[in-house]
């Protein structure tokens, strides 16, 4: 049995984009690969084979929004394979609209999935890779949890957030034998573009319509023109493959981590400027 093999793997929101992409490079790969679905209402009726590498990973239902379906599905893994080894939190999804525009229940249904979705997965995770004294904690941030997006303010926000929350986990678990690491992708061709979420008030008559429009339609070429979500799976399994991996890793176009850069070393004036020139705001 190869060493992949006997690593038991977590991955949550793989029906599509960088979740699927992920968990199938590391199938493949040899790795005892679990994906979530809220689609579904029954676990397999049998785990991953021990002798041999089925065709697909499996899923399982799992509600990153629900205390309980977080709590059920860790423990089923843990039940049947006794150990958890590396956890992707993926799983989220993104809201376009103005500040102004966005409701308060939009805002917190956006942190519901993309904050509070992770925070529920390590409370039960964390316990059980400290007993182990080891794992991976990585969690998908974006570029965008690094530069405020316009008319994406409360994803830029949900981003942010993990980030800080990621930064102090990291220092808190790391005697434990918890690596915890960040992905920032920039723009990738994936679904997200096409399951991005318009709040209500965002083209009904909004003083912001127009621009938001304009805005969104660069965003969203950008992201129809981006590289595949295949790089997430090698990008992962050299993360997992480190004794100690960085915290953070950018993956996109070059254009875009260059971007990042130039936010630290730009007067913010000059940043802001050609940010806004780029999206057609001034």
């Amino acid at each position: 049995m190869s060493k992949n093999h006997q690593r038991v793997v977590l991955i949550t929101g793989t029906s599509s984009g960088f979740g699927k992409a992920c968990a199938t490079y590391l199938h493949q790969k040899g790795y005892r690969v679990y994906g979530t679905s809220r689609s579904i209402s029954t676990f397999p009726t049998i785990p991953l084979a021990t002798t041999e590498q089925s065709k697909e990973f499996k899923l399982i239902p799992f509600d990153i929004t629900s205390d309980d379906s977080v709590e059920q599905g860790i423990q089923w893994i843990l039940e049947h394979e006794g150990h958890l080894d590396i956890v992707v939190n993926n799983a989220g999804y993104g809201i376009a609209g103005a500040v102004e525009d966005t409701t308060i229940e939009e805002a917190k249904a956006q942190f519901e999935t993309n904050f509070f979705g992770v925070v529920r997965v390590c409370h039960v995770v964390l316990p059980i890779m400290r007993e182990q004294n080891s794992g991976y904690l990585i969690t998908i941030s974006s570029m965008g949890g690094l530069v405020g997006i316009p008319f994406q303010g409360f994803y830029s926000a949900s981003k942010f957030a993990l980030e800080g929350l990621m930064e102090s986990l990291r220092s808190e678990v790391k005697a434990y034998g918890i690596q915890v690491v960040l992905i920032e992708p920039g723009d990738f061709r994936t679904q997200f573009t096409a399951n991005r979420r318009k709040v209500s008030a965002a083209e009904q008559g909004s003083v912001y319509e127009t621009q938001f429009r304009k805005t969104l339609a660069i965003m969203e070429a950008d992201e129809m023109n981006g590289p595949l979500p295949e790089e997430i799976g090698p990008l992962v399994e050299q993360i997992v493959t480190k004794k100690t991996p960085q915290s953070r890793y950018m993956i996109g176009k070059t254009s875009q981590k260059l971007l990042i850069k130039l936010k630290k070393i730009m007067p913010s004036r000059v940043f802001e400027w050609l940010f806004m020139k780029y999206y057609q705001m001034i």
